[in-house]
């Protein structure tokens, strides 16, 4: 067992003592701490996935979220965290947030959903409206990096901040990264606003359809 997963069990024993536990069963911990030791293929990684245990998420989740779409898209978008309608509902692309999303593929990049891949960074919903801590992030880090790897997409689209400072390890200014093309690994990363935060602040629409229209022209390259 490395040292973050001895960071992550002693970090859930320490929740429990405060909840008034005096004893658990035995946790048997989650090995595939790193992506090189996980499945190479996206449905046995989607089992692993389900089956992870490694952070409290697990407890008060309904199920992990997998991944949804084309297994060789060139584009990938990656949300944060799993909504509760997501949680809910076991699908993509739902709420408010699902809507504009479908619309923003299917109206400005003239693709379907089918054709790109969509996923978290997160695979599970968060506690309430609690943003995930770091070990739960890095927790599900090496199952988004192995989903990259497997997909090999020419463009990863990070929605919102949050999902743009995971998958890219920074805490930078978003708004001056944002619609910027930045190279990442042997794929182009571009970070735009959420669908959620357009949904919110339709004035910012223009913004985001210029984004998507440079997604789309690096897709046509």
């Amino acid at each position: 067992m490395d040292s973050f997963q001895n960071i992550a069990l002693l970090e859930n024993l320490y929740r429990l003592k405060s909840l008034g536990y005096d004893y658990v069963d035995p946790i048997t911990p989650n090995i595939q701490a790193t992506s090189n030791t996980l499945p190479d293929s996206l449905r046995t990684l989607g089992e692993s996935i389900s089956q992870c245990y490694l952070c409290d998420l697990s407890k008060s989740r309904r199920q992990s979220m997998r991944g949804y779409g084309n297994e060789r898209a060139q584009l990938l978008f990656v949300d944060a965290y799993v909504s509760a309608a997501e949680d809910e509902s076991s699908e993509y692309y739902v709420g408010r947030s699902g809507i504009m999303l479908r619309d923003m593929i299917e109206k400005v990049l003239n693709l379907k959903v089918e054709d790109v891949y969509f996923t978290h960074a997160v695979k599970c919903k968060p506690f309430g409206f609690q943003i995930p801590s770091h070990s739960e992030c890095s927790s599900c880090s090496p199952f988004l990096l192995k989903q990259f790897d497997l997909i090999k997409p020419q463009i990863i689209v990070t929605l919102g901040p949050d999902a743009f400072n995971i998958v890219s390890g920074e805490s930078g200014d978003f708004e001056r990264m944002r619609g910027e093309i930045i190279p990442y690994g042997d794929a182009l990363l571009i970070p735009m606003y959420h669908p959620l935060y357009l949904v919110r602040n339709p004035s910012l629409k223009k913004e985001a359809f210029r984004d998507l229209q440079t997604i789309k022209g690096q897709l046509s390259c």
